[in-house]
């Protein structure tokens, strides 16, 4: 846009100029909910398809609940190591490019806006891990009957794999049906293969 004051030169104001400067970046932030609606939904599959592996083996709410807590911590750790490792490593790569761009070897990470946090990262991912993780193991805490056991914490997986599979959708913009469905199938799909494998083997006898 250029404008034409009395002394008769001409500004050009430029797109950069006209632009506000403290846009968010909401693509990161889509990126980080959507990260953190994946490990919530790994944690709550994993959890559950332990458990009902457990259970169709021993019905003890005891060895469920057990196991269910096990997989939580394994599985909250296991995800927020590889976001750790993951995460740093690109940390490297952007800090060598930083300094072959400004051609400076003593860049601090401090110093740079913008990069990644592998730490943040960590944090976040075994916290969603856990999150999700929690949903069958609370579902199955109270309830000492098995079959209304496993009833109720298939409910409340269900339920919980069609929230997480909305979500998803909406934060990458996909069509809710086809995405909720995928996750709630996907999510029936490794609960039934882990209880069936569980049984046969436990049908078998082995020691």
């Amino acid at each position: 846009m250029a404008t034409i004051p009395a002394n008769g030169i001409v500004h050009h104001e430029t797109t950069l100029e006209l632009e506000p400067k403290d846009l968010f970046d909401y693509s990161k932030r889509s990126q980080w909910l959507r990260a953190a609606v994946l490990g919530a939904n790994d944690g709550l599959v994993s959890t559950a398809s332990l458990m009902m592996g457990v259970g169709a083996v021993k019905q003890d709410i005891k060895a469920m609940i057990l196991t269910g807590f096990a997989g939580l911590v394994a599985g909250a750790c296991s995800m927020a190591i590889g976001e750790f490792v993951s995460v740093y490593s690109q940390l490297d790569i952007e800090v060598a490019q930083l300094k072959r761009d400004f051609n400076r070897r003593d860049i601090d990470v401090v110093e740079a806006e913008g990069l990644p946090n592998p730490w943040q990262a960590a944090a976040a991912s075994a916290l969603a891990f856990s999150l999700g993780a929690l949903v069958p193991l609370l579902a199955a805490s109270f309830i000492k009957p098995y079959k209304m056991r496993i009833l109720v914490m298939a409910v409340a997986v269900t339920v919980a794999l069609a929230v997480f599979g909305w979500l998803g959708a909406a934060l990458g913009r996909a069509p809710a049906y086809k995405s909720t469905l995928r996750v709630v199938v996907g999510g029936w799909m490794a609960m039934a293969i882990t209880y069936g494998l569980t049984s046969l083997i436990g049908a078998k006898g082995l020691h």
